[in-house]
């Protein structure tokens, strides 16, 4: 019975492994955005 146990266990692991290389990654935060300084003297001339 341990032994069906564990087959069942190792493929919901891979049922699920396989789901999600089809949909994609799991969904996750957005990384912050880095600011990116601009030097405006430039622009206004």
């Amino acid at each position: 019975m341990d032994y069906i146990e564990k087959l069942l266990e190792k493929l919901k692991e891979l049922a699920r492994k396989l789901i999600g290389s089809l949909l994609g990654p799991e969904a996750e935060a957005e990384p912050e955005l880095i600011p990116i300084p601009v030097n405006e003297r430039s622009r206004r001339r």
